[in-house]
């Protein structure tokens, strides 16, 4: 068979672990056959991120910028234990916040359903995705520890010198804590572009909730951004594409969702976000069952698995023994990469492939051919459990099917 042609190369970002384990095996059974694999290849492994100061991680942000595509492998984002592990000059930073402020990208993560792996809440026929903005927050806040009385105050210094203005946070009677949280219109703006901008390419609904009734200035900011971005870039194209932009309150959305059939984006705040996706994900199944793209403002492309390395797998194949580690986000990675590139360049013949990979693992999985993690939630009887390659040698067995 004659593979199929890419001109323009994907920046290939490899990863640690269990996962660059499965990472190799992918590329050597699932795609090389079938295509001219072109990447770009950045090393974000933990050694060699070390090595270079991280300057790696910058090199691959700013290669996807340039190229438009980028599939990801799962990294480790290190902590003491690691730093000790690997001998770390330095605790570096997470290596997706780092590439999501430069892309300055919102995270749409999304379920992969499958018959025999049904979702926790029995109204679910269609994935949910889950827009999550990653910038502010709580993740960039200032806290203190109040110990005693005494007042608190947010004030604000403008820096034309002109006058400085305050407001009360709290009169402390005795000990507490207190946090200040912000956020930039220009970020919000990017979150919000990069919601409108999916919903339209993927042709679905998107709900947007705050909790702008209690918090009438921080939330309220998101809501009306929202609006008027809505209502003067993008409502008419809404309409002609038949989808709508829906906006309520946080506590109403998950009464909502929770009743829904699904089959829209579910835009959250950064916070809101973390929370749902993890939620999401374990209603439906499976975190390796959890696609993840990073779409930029700005036209760049970061494809991924929503979940980790699978340290303890990695252990395990270290020592010898045997894995039983579902590939599936990680496949799924690079279907949607290699689908992206496909239709950036005008190639069909790619846009299929990702489509038959994609059948192809649905595929097996519903043939009764799964991960030991997925037998052991699916509804489908005697399944049979295979190994980390094996499970991917079936699919390439169904792939060869369809080709």
């Amino acid at each position: 068979m004659q593979k199929i042609t890419m001109t323009t190369p994907l920046v290939e970002i490899d990863g640690d672990e269990m996962t660059r384990i499965l990472w190799q095996i992918i590329k050597d059974e699932l795609l090389v056959p079938f295509v001219d694999l072109k990447t770009e290849y950045y090393d974000l492994g933990l050694e060699h991120r070390d090595e270079t100061g991280d300057q790696v991680t910058i090199d691959a942000a700013e290669a996807t910028k340039k190229y438009g595509v980028a599939v990801k492998c799962a990294t480790i984002t290190p902590n003491a234990a690691r730093m000790t592990e690997y001998n770390l000059h330095e605790m570096w930073k997470s290596p997706n916040g780092t590439i999501r402020a430069i892309l300055d990208g919102t995270v749409f993560r999304a379920p992969i359903v499958v018959k025999g792996i049904e979702p926790c809440v029995k109204n679910w026929k269609k994935p949910i995705t889950i827009a999550r903005h990653a910038y502010g927050d709580v993740y960039k806040n200032a806290e203190m520890t109040i110990p005693g009385a005494g007042r608190v105050e947010l004030v604000y210094t403008p820096a034309d010198g002109s006058e400085a203005s305050s407001i009360l946070v709290h009169e402390f009677k005795g000990s507490g804590v207190v946090q200040g949280q912000h956020n930039l219109d220009n970020s919000i703006e990017s979150f919000a572009k990069s919601c409108f901008e999916y919903a339209l390419d993927t042709k679905q609904d998107l709900w947007f909730a705050t909790k702008d009734t209690i918090s009438k200035k921080y939330d309220h900011r998101f809501k009306d951004i929202f609006a008027d971005l809505y209502e003067n870039e993008y409502k008419e194209k809404f309409e002609k594409a038949g989808i709508t932009y829906f906006y309520t309150l946080i506590d109403d959305a998950v009464a909502r969702i929770m009743k829904a059939e699904g089959g829209f984006i579910w835009a959250c705040k950064n916070y809101d976000g973390d929370v749902m996706s993890d939620m999401i994900s374990s209603a439906f199944g499976s975190l390796a069952m959890m696609t993840s793209v990073l779409v930029s403002p700005h036209g760049y492309y970061e494809y991924e698995a929503a979940h980790g390395t699978v340290q303890r797998h990695y252990y395990k194949h270290l020592k010898g023994e045997e894995t039983s580690t579902n590939s599936v986000a990680t496949i799924f990675a690079w279907t949607g990469a290699l689908r992206k590139r496909g239709e950036l360049d005008q190639i069909p013949e790619l846009q299929k492939f990702a489509d038959k990979l994609e059948e192809a693992t649905i595929s097996t999985i519903e043939s009764g051919k799964m991960t030991k993690d997925l037998a052991l939630i699916t509804t489908l009887e005697n399944p049979t459990v295979l190994n980390s390659r094996d499970f991917i040698l079936a699919i390439r067995e169904k792939l060869e099917e369809l080709m």
